[in-house]
């Protein structure tokens, strides 16, 4: 559950990047900063919401991510990363993607709806994490790449099985947060969307 002032953790191996992005949340959230995984680690039991870049030297934002999935932490974490997504995102425990450049309002859009997903059950978690590697894979890949992938179909697959098992709790969703997490699940289980 979010503290009354949010906190958030940006980890990138640039300090001026992380001195960035600590601009964007100077008022109304308490940062953390860390130039690595292992200082992101020693820090991440403080944080609502981790900010994740996903190539660092020595500890990888990727393994970053799984110690803190194998922790089992209440946070939420958004990789910031300037590496465009391939399928082996669907196995990456984040909660949202986000490619750099990446300006200071979406870096607040995107801490404020992972904040408010805290407030919702491990299926609407997943649900929304799952949205965002759709939108993140289908930006990237061409429609016959996309219906080629096995990774792709478990994703459409699992989306739809959990939209099915979820419908009593989305009443209690805020109108924002309902449309992000079921966003695209018309598309990506077969409607009309014009991709590349």
């Amino acid at each position: 559950m979010p503290t009354a002032q949010p906190t958030v953790l940006l980890v990138d191996d640039e300090k001026d990047v992380v001195d960035v992005y600590a601009l964007a949340f100077t008022e109304e959230y308490s940062v953390l900063e860390a130039y690595g995984g292992e200082e992101a680690l020693e820090k991440v039991s403080d944080a609502d919401v981790v900010l994740l870049d996903r190539r660092m030297p020595g500890l990888s934002g990727r393994e970053v991510l799984e110690e803190i999935r194998a922790r089992d932490l209440d946070v939420r974490v958004a990789m910031v990363t300037a590496v465009d997504p391939d399928f082996d995102i669907a196995e990456m425990g984040f909660d949202a993607y986000l490619t750099k450049p990446v300006g200071d309002d979406e870096l607040r859009e995107t801490v404020d709806e992972l904040l408010t997903l805290s407030e919702y059950d491990d299926r609407i978690r997943e649900r929304f994490a799952i949205a965002e590697k759709l939108v993140a894979l289908e930006s990237e890949k061409s429609r016959q790449e996309l219906a080629a992938s096995e990774e792709y179909r478990a994703l459409t697959e699992r989306a739809a099985a959990l939209d099915e098992r979820t419908t009593e709790t989305v009443g209690e969703m805020d109108s924002a947060a309902f449309e992000k997490a079921f966003s695209g699940v018309e598309d990506a289980t077969g409607g009309d969307t014009d991709r590349r």
